[in-house]
């Protein structure tokens, strides 16, 4: 269900009963509604503004996949509405066409049931936030539409800066839930000590209260990249070898990726943390190997908090360090790992640091 209460409904369409069959069985497991089409003509006429997902087989006779997704795309009231493409084809040329076309994601045959409910979830809960953002501005333009004609203009402009930034943390928080439904092990409470951790840096740096809200904001985006590293690597609970650890390092590039080219400065700053957060100060740490303050100030704050969160939590290869072996390990990184300014302040002030642990515990 919605936040709402409502059951989200899913238009499943396949040209073949077993597979149609088989779908509903699942989704209805999931706690969702569903309708079936057997053809994309059959498909465009169940569509209407209750359906919240489609479900879309790709391989059918006459009006195929790729066609069906386009024709919806080009549906102004259904311009938003997310799209999953269920295919056998593995070529990227193919899967290149169907983004084309106005896919948001894919699940391969045969269908893994954890990957597709991953999968949807993930992409329901960020269209219940666009509805969400659709219906806060629809309100906001009745509003503005019953207020006088003198003060008309200021109301606009006053609400469509209340507008944008709500559109701002909308986008944030659709980027996190995104990677939230992914595979890595870590939790809601690692992010809220993360972001916390890197605010009090900040502000016992002397930064200002826009600067600290930013980092505190954009933090939480740190490792999104590690969406895209394989289980195997992710969740490995012993050493990774020479080849495994050059492709978890690429999880910094691809959380960069991920959030460049949005419209919020949450996002981007996000994605210069994403991209920096693994420097060390004396240049031997990746992807860039930059060294001293030519790593960005985020990225020097944030390494300081992930390292003391990572040692002090348990991870599928070790269990949880106490802060006392923790900070005598960080400390032999003083200049070497770690910014000397930033990490002393870290030390000043671990009482703060103790305080966010206990509140925000796994």
């Amino acid at each position: 269900m919605d936040e709402a209460g409502r059951t989200e409904k899913i238009l499943i369409v396949d040209d073949e009963l077993i597979n149609r069959k088989v779908l509903e069985g699942l989704l209805r497991s999931y706690g969702l509604a569903c309708v079936s089409a057997d053809s994309g003509p059959a498909a465009l006429a169940l569509l209407d503004e209750s359906i919240d997902l489609v479900l879309l087989d790709i391989m059918m006779p006459g009006m195929d996949g790729f066609l069906v997704a386009k024709t919806i795309r080009e549906m102004p009231t259904f311009a938003d509405l997310p799209i999953v493409m269920v295919t056998a084809l593995s070529a990227k040329e193919d899967r290149l066409r169907a983004v084309e076309a106005g896919a948001n994601d894919f699940v391969a045959k045969p269908i893994d049931s954890t990957e597709l409910s991953v999968r949807m979830k993930s992409l329901l809960r960020m269209k219940g936030y666009h509805d969400e953002v659709k219906g806060y501005q629809q309100h906001l333009e009745q509003m503005v539409a019953e207020k006088t004609k003198a003060l008309r203009g200021a109301l606009v402009e006053l609400e469509h800066a209340r507008l944008a930034t709500v559109r701002a943390h909308m986008e944030t928080i659709h980027k996190l839930s995104a990677a939230a439904e992914y595979k890595d092990e870590d939790t809601a409470s690692h992010i809220l000590r993360m972001s916390r951790y890197c605010a009090v840096i900040a502000e016992r740096a002397g930064l200002d209260d826009e600067t600290v809200d930013l980092i505190l904001n954009s933090s939480p985006m740190h490792d999104i990249g590690k969406m895209g590293i394989p289980d195997a690597i992710l969740l490995k609970p012993g050493k990774l070898d020479a080849q495994e650890w050059e492709v978890m390092r690429r999880h910094t590039v691809m959380g960069a990726d991920i959030l460049r080219g949005g419209s919020s400065k949450y996002l981007e700053t996000g994605a210069d943390i994403a991209l920096s957060h693994h420097e060390k100060w004396d240049g031997s740490g990746y992807p860039r190997n930059l060294a001293g303050e030519d790593i960005p100030l985020f990225g020097r704050i944030c390494a300081v908090a992930d390292v003391f969160d990572a040692l002090t939590t348990k991870r599928p290869y070790k269990e949880a360090y106490s802060n006392e072996r923790a900070i005598k390990i960080m400390t032999q990184g003083r200049g070497a790992h770690f910014d000397p300014k930033l990490f002393d302040i870290f030390l000043s002030n671990l009482s703060l640091f103790e305080a966010i642990q206990q509140e925000y515990r796994d």
